[in-house]
């Protein structure tokens, strides 16, 4: 049974940082690409980043060079460094890999 669980979400202020985990379990990690997928009130789902089992990295206009996926299949997880954040980066922000989702965390950019 696959489960991911994010984790780091919080409040932070209009230029600050926050570091998101995704941490995976059954399924073998080390040969899926994983994604990080974010929705805000009122909006569809969008995808923010993807990373393939190769590290190769792909990313949504709106976060290029302030967002940064990165894998560790030794700790089964992905993390999403968020820098130089966004009133418009507020949303709860899910972690996926095949078909499954975690159940979120939510992110607000505000002062």
């Amino acid at each position: 049974q696959v489960q991911l669980v994010e984790s780091g979400g919080g409040l932070v202020q209009p230029g600050g940082s926050l570091r998101l985990s995704c941490a995976a379990s059954g399924i073998i990690f080390s040969t899926n690409a994983l994604g990080w997928y974010r929705q805000a009130p009122g909006k569809q789902r969008e995808l923010v980043a993807t990373i393939s089992s190769g590290r190769r990295t792909n990313y949504a206009d709106s976060v290029k060079g302030r967002f940064t996926i990165s894998r560790d299949n030794a700790k089964n997880t992905v993390y999403l460094q968020m820098n130089s954040l966004k009133p418009e980066d507020t949303a709860v922000y899910y972690c996926n890999v095949l078909t499954k989702w975690g159940q979120g965390t939510q992110v607000t950019v505000s002062s």
